[in-house]
């Protein structure tokens, strides 16, 4: 057997091996002079862009200047389903129909109120109170005053008078009236003191902060009065009437009052009644409760034709 030999690799020449590196060494020179300021415009011209860039915070200050809040729209009915294509926020889920094809709602053609704050109604309740305290002092003092005697100074010249001289009947008649207005004061302040923190809820007018309670009470109402519809009335007398309900922080009703009548005493017997077996209504919730003793609701009464109660 026999072996093919490897090919032989051809020698170069000693010279060539020391000529290289020198070939290399004489192309890197001529690329030196060009090489350098290209380099240096690369580098000018990145630092050039890094500092044509600014970076800064948002404006959070503009940002909340274009926020213009979130609008709420109060509805006085529900519905179990929520819409396919809400067109507002409200309190409740409320599918609505309407009469015409633009995207409006409805509104009031009163003009605008002024704006009032929360807290509004709190500083001009204590502006009167203080006012009231200070004429009452006022009046405490006047009468204080007029178990003091004072004379005015006499004139030299003319001839002294002889001071008049005064029953002890006077003096116990001028302590007993003192006193009976010292009294009828403190009276007065102390029932100011007392009476309840009170909160009017019209139909035209509703806080944002009673909404939810005004609206739970509706339900009940216009549940229970539907329920108990009178049997006297039931397909023979149909009318509204306009009434009061003063509910207390317990949820209990204090007082009942017709503004005005339906012109049938049996309806007007029948919201009475349905308040009565409605009640009680839920405890004010803390937020009310915290400024809030009793709740008057006033709403108009409807006995409908379909033997059923609304309210509004």
């Amino acid at each position: 057997m026999t072996r093919t030999p490897p090919p032989k690799t051809p020698r170069q020449p000693a010279g060539a091996k020391a000529a290289a590196p020198r070939k290399a060494a004489a192309g890197a020179r001529r690329r030196g002079p060009g090489f350098l300021p290209l380099a240096l415009g690369i580098s000018i011209l990145v630092h050039a862009l890094a500092l044509a860039i600014h970076f800064r915070f948002p404006d959070i200050a503009d940002h909340l200047k274009k926020d213009s809040g979130l609008e709420v729209v109060l509805v006085n009915a529900r519905h179990q389903r929520a819409p396919k294509a809400a067109e507002a926020l409200a309190q409740a889920n409320l599918d609505g129909g309407g009469n015409t094809e633009a995207k409006v709602t409805a509104s009031t053609p009163l003009p605008p109120k002024e704006q009032r704050r929360e807290g509004d109604q709190l500083v001009e309740a204590k502006r009167r109170v203080a006012k009231l305290e200070a004429a009452q002092r006022k009046l405490l003092a006047e009468a204080k005053t007029r178990e003091v005697v004072r004379q005015a100074p006499k004139n030299s010249d003319s001839p002294a008078e002889e001071p008049r001289e005064v029953s002890g009947v006077d003096l116990a008649d001028s302590a007993a009236a003192i006193a009976r207005l010292e009294a009828k004061i403190d009276k007065d302040l102390n029932e100011y003191a007392r009476r309840p923190r009170k909160k009017f809820i019209g139909a035209r007018t509703r806080e944002y902060r009673f909404a939810q309670y005004v609206e739970d009470w509706r339900q009940k109402i216009e549940r229970v009065g539907t329920l108990n519809y009178p049997d006297s009335a039931r397909g023979k007398l149909y009318g509204s009437l306009l009434m009061s309900v003063v509910i207390r922080a317990d949820g209990t009703v204090a007082r009942i009052n017709i503004h005005r009548s339906s012109g049938h005493p049996v309806l007007d017997e029948a919201a009475k009644r349905i308040v009565q077996l409605a009640a009680p209504f839920s405890a004010f919730p803390p937020d009310i409760r915290r400024d809030t003793d009793e709740i008057e609701i006033t709403r108009t009464w409807t006995f409908t034709n379909a033997d059923s109660v609304r309210t509004e």
